[in-house]
């Protein structure tokens, strides 16, 4: 008689890091050659967790030391306490726990919530790494999601149409310390929208189809020139994480050669203790030149192989970039190209970084930044700044949004010389940065125009700062005109919408005589005339529209 396992096989799909190109984990789907399985899986928590370990074989046979991602229903995990067998599977494998992922989905409704949490926090116990999918597609109750706490957060790329949203669920990862993945992306401009929202890592069509082997390549579009901000402390460690090839840290030398010289891309192998802290770090080059020597596999085969390694460098998964690269400064040149192992909140590894995907990234980063500079300032463009008073609004923080310019600047260029009015923009985007506090931000447009973000509280020393201060151009005095929307939480979407609240208080400035400032809020309507002579525009203001009407 035959059993519904005969006609089930399994589809691998990668799980790719946006950053690296590279390959972060392999999910495993279950593809029954007749009937709908899946469907009686989530009536039957047994079948459910059955099929969880199923899985987990399966890779077994495939030789693959990728992380795992095993599809297990939240229902399941409420009736079943946990899945005891999985954890047996996987020993069984020769795998460790936190080279899998528990991928818990859809439906939550009428799941107990209190006995998923119990069997979550077992599972984190044992070592599993937990991730919330279907998130955006499914039912997944905000507050349940922050309760679980997830090591990765899937969304489905239908919610990339609704960029803000997604903007919006990377800012709740942060706080989390969670990735963000996006599921179902099958277009180059679903992936370009996936890394401008933000996310880490996605999967779908593009990169690779479900296949019953392994992918050993993936797609991954070029990425576009600025696609991307970097923040100035160095974009995170999250974003170069590869998977890291562990063994336990009692392996025999003759374990990790075996490893090594059947996975050619494999740099290094970290030995990590019962509780997957890194104990010892084994190089390629370092560890196949001593196994290689005369009479070195005769000496070292059978004895431990941490005898053949080095301490462990490693960084928390909050750390930059550029704290990366301290770790790898410290110590001998010999180990400059080792991994550096990246460890969890309580010494875990969760990956390695290898320092060559970090100096092309802050190369190009560094690259971006240059080309996006004003030649005459120095400054940035307009670009950091939206990109920031986005983050900003996503971030719920309250910020001031200010536009300063040269009064009749083309009658200064034309009575004054180019070179005078040059001299006057380099003399005033000296002094914007000078004046700069705090997280102030500064940027030149173009021309005579400048862009400030800045905290509500460093706007009056900063307009001092700049209008108090004697102006000329060629000896002829020259004055300038200074526009503030002020943006509490929730009175724009976007950074367009604050931008469309300033021009008209930016009309309403240079109406003025003199040194001039207006200020408004946006959302109301009117203005407030700081500095300057004369009557500005009455209707001058910002109302806002509500969402959804006008």
């Amino acid at each position: 008689m035959h059993s519904w396992t005969d006609t089930l096989r399994f589809a691998f799909q990668p799980v790719v890091n946006l950053t690296t190109g590279g390959v972060a984990g392999l999910e495993i789907l279950a593809r029954p050659e007749a009937g709908d399985i899946l469907a009686e899986a989530r009536r039957d928590p047994e079948l459910d967790g059955r099929l969880a370990v199923l899985a987990v074989r399966a890779a077994a046979h495939k030789e693959t030391l990728l992380p795992l991602h095993v599809n297990v229903f939240a229902g399941t995990l409420a009736d079943l306490g946990g899945l005891t067998p999985l954890h047996a599977a996987v020993r069984e494998a020769g795998r460790l726990p936190w080279e899998v992922t528990i991928d818990i989905g859809p439906p939550y409704t009428h799941v107990p919530q209190q006995a998923l949490l119990e069997a979550v926090s077992a599972l984190r116990t044992q070592g599993f790494r937990i991730s919330a999918d279907g998130v955006g597609d499914g039912d997944v109750p905000l507050r349940l999601l922050t309760d679980m706490g997830p090591d990765l957060v899937k969304l489905d790329a239908s919610l990339l149409a609704r960029p803000a949203a997604v903007k919006a669920m990377r800012t709740l990862c942060e706080q989390l310390g969670a990735l963000l993945s996006v599921e179902g992306v099958e277009t180059e401009l679903q992936c370009a929208a996936a890394i401008s929202a933000g996310a880490q890592l996605a999967q779908g069509e593009l990169f690779a189809p479900p296949a019953r082997l392994p992918a050993a390549d993936v797609y991954v579009p070029p990425r576009s020139s600025g696609a991307v901000t970097v923040p100035k402390s160095g974009p995170s460690v999250r974003e170069f994480v590869r998977p890291a090839a562990l063994l336990p840290a009692t392996a025999s030398a003759g374990q990790v050669r075996a490893l090594l010289t059947g996975s050619p891309e494999v740099s290094g192998v970290l030995l990590v203790d019962a509780n997957g802290l890194p104990v010892r770090s084994v190089h390629r080059s370092r560890f196949l030149l001593s196994m290689s020597g005369r009479y070195g596999h005769a000496l070292y085969a059978d004895r431990p192989a941490a005898k053949l390694g080095d301490p462990p460098r490693t960084v928390g998964v909050d750390a930059t970039a550029w704290e990366v690269l301290d770790v790898v400064a410290v110590g001998g040149r010999g180990r400059t190209s080792d991994d550096v192992a990246v460890v969890d909140r309580i010494g875990r590894c969760v990956g390695v970084v290898r320092l060559a995907d970090l100096v092309r990234a802050l190369a190009e980063s560094r690259v971006e930044e240059a080309a996006g500079l004003n030649p005459l300032t120095r400054l940035p463009g307009s670009d950091a700044i939206t990109g920031e008073v986005d983050r900003r609004i996503a971030d719920g923080r309250p910020f001031a949004l200010s536009w300063l310019d040269v009064d009749h600047f083309k009658q200064v260029n034309d009575g004054a010389g180019f070179a005078a009015g040059d001299e006057l923009i380099r003399s005033v985007g000296r002094a914007l940065q000078h004046a700069a506090s705090g997280s102030t931000r500064v940027g030149h447009i173009g021309g005579d125009d400048f862009l400030v973000l800045a905290e509500p509280e460093w706007l009056d020393p900063l307009a001092a700062s700049m209008l108090d201060a004697p102006w000329s151009a060629g000896g002829r005095p020259v004055t300038l005109s200074l526009a503030t929307v002020l943006c509490p939480p929730g009175s724009v979407t976007d950074h367009r919408q604050a931008a469309a609240c300033l021009a008209p208080l930016k009309k309403a400035a240079k109406s003025l005589h003199g040194a001039s400032w207006v200020l408004g809020r946006a959302g109301l309507p009117g203005h407030e005339i700081r500095r300057g002579s004369g009557t500005a525009p009455a209707q001058a203001g910002c109302a806002v529209a509500e969402p959804g009407l006008g």
